[in-house]
């Protein structure tokens, strides 16, 4: 409330009419509370933004495992077709 005391003191001291004045501060303040994040605002915020980074840090966590199971489920297939190619290469030399 002091801000909008101040804007209308300053608006009259430089001899805009009362009514005119109240007029610009109320509109700023209403303007400024339907537009301007208060405190309890950007604590809400913070909250929000703390759960949602937990909440990426376990999906994370879970792609991470994921792909460290994909890791070694390609390795083991890659060994068994160089197996499998050796095999038939030897075969095939021994055909030979």
């Amino acid at each position: 409330m002091s801000f909008q005391v101040s804007l209308y003191d300053a608006l009259v001291s430089i001899a805009v009419p009362a009514d005119k004045a109240r007029a610009v501060a109320d509109a700023m303040e209403r303007e400024m509370g339907a537009t301007w994040a208060t405190k309890s605002d950007i604590l809400l915020l913070r909250q929000e933004l703390g759960q949602l980074k937990q909440e990426m840090n376990l999906e994370f966590n879970l792609v991470r495992k994921e792909m460290e199971i994909l890791r070694s489920s390609m390795t083991v297939r890659l060994g068994s077709i160089q197996v499998v190619a050796a095999g038939l290469l030897f075969a095939a030399l021994k055909l030979t």
